[in-house]
């Protein structure tokens, strides 16, 4: 059975999919942006291995999250959930100078990427809204447009699916792949999403676990364990690279090669 980390699982599909991988049989190592969730998470699934805290709205933040990983070893899968939605009405600036989306939604994951030890799979959310996006690239912190949250989430998501395949694409040893989960009734959904919340963590957990070949693949994006186009931006390998660098900048750290 598999060792499985998931950022941003005290709750929604995070934790759902972490509920679903410890049912069969996985070792599931949940994630907390602080105590009283991480209490939360415990109530939640008592049966995880552990719960790392550590809220990712910072550096300093996600390189807690990277140590305390770390500190439990190898894993050999990480899940890639941790998000925030498009519903923020101004450009709020982390301690960090960052816009929050941006932070939570790509840094994040960029740098527990560069700094956790290198699992065997990788999955990285997206949301069929990054379809909608282009690649800002030359305003990817929001400095000189009028802030639209919709299209900064939608942004985000376009750089989650380009982060997967450049991961791919440099670390051919790791299965690194993207999905959508689906416009489902999470906290971050709202009530009124349309979508099947039964079927919206199944595909995390089936690229992070599955023995089916389909789910042993890399550089792809899926939904409901179907392989689906991304964004053809997405498949960009300048515009992949010119990410991975701009996140370096913003970090101060790099991506192994």
């Amino acid at each position: 059975m598999a060792r499985i980390f998931i950022t941003g699982s005290s709750e929604g599909l995070g934790l759902m999919a972490g509920q679903l991988l410890a049912s069969q049989g996985h070792a599931v190592v949940l994630h907390a942006r602080n105590a009283g969730r991480a209490a939360d998470a415990r109530r939640a699934l008592p049966e995880a291995q552990a719960i790392v805290e550590g809220d990712v709205v910072t550096l300093a933040g996600a390189r807690q999250v990277a140590d305390g990983a770390n500190s439990l070893g190898r894993f050999d899968a990480v899940i890639h959930n941790v998000g925030i939605g498009y519903r923020e009405p101004r450009r709020i600036e982390t301690e960090d100078g960052l816009p929050h989306v941006f932070a939570v939604n790509v840094l994040a994951p960029y740098v527990l990427t560069a700094l956790m030890e290198r699992p065997k799979r990788l999955v990285y959310l997206s949301s069929g809204m990054h379809r909608q996006a282009s690649a800002n690239l030359d305003d990817m912190l929001w400095t000189k447009r009028r802030w639209n949250g919709s299209t900064a989430y939608a942004e985000s998501k376009l750089y989650d699916v380009l982060l997967a395949l450049a991961v791919a694409r440099r670390w051919p040893d790791v299965l690194s792949n993207a999905l959508e989960p689906g416009w489902v009734p999470t906290r971050m959904g709202g009530p009124g999403a349309p979508d099947d919340i039964e079927k919206a963590h199944r595909t995390q957990a089936w690229l992070a676990a599955g023995d089916d070949p389909h789910a042993q693949v890399t550089g792809g994006y899926f939904h409901h364990m179907r392989h689906r186009p991304p964004n053809p931006e997405a498949e960009n390998v300048a515009v992949q690279d010119r990410l991975l660098d701009l996140c370096a900048a913003c970090s101060g750290i790099g991506m192994p090669g």
